[in-house]
């Protein structure tokens, strides 16, 4: 049985931030994206990326993602199987948001030092 996640359609509000906080709130989902972005592609690669992720969070997470089709999945018949995941188009609207968090992050740690 898989779990509902609770907060995917809450905003009784109809808040715009609401909705967005809805598809990619959480600790790890923007950073996620982030690293899919950066072509960091592969379940092992984001793992070294990310080492404070469990291995079932991230892939809670990305099914999540998967699910809301901001990421597609692609599994090349190899041996090993080898699995990528990608941006959709709907996710790659999701990047300007990144970059923006980024540059933010970026000039504020400067400031820090």
């Amino acid at each position: 049985m898989e779990a509902k996640r609770k907060n995917k359609d809450f905003n009784p509000n109809n808040c715009p931030v609401t909705h967005f906080y809805n598809k990619v709130g959480g600790k790890w989902k923007t950073v996620i994206l982030y690293a899919i972005g950066k072509n960091v592609n592969r379940f092992g690669m984001m793992q070294k990326s990310m080492p404070m992720i469990s291995k079932q969070m991230l892939v809670n997470q990305l099914r999540e993602l998967e699910e809301d089709q901001i990421i597609g999945r692609t599994i090349y018949a190899e041996i090993p199987p080898r699995v990528e995941y990608h941006l959709t188009e709907y996710g790659e609207s999701f990047m300007l948001i990144l970059y923006n968090i980024q540059d933010w992050g970026l000039k504020d740690m400067a400031a820090k030092n």
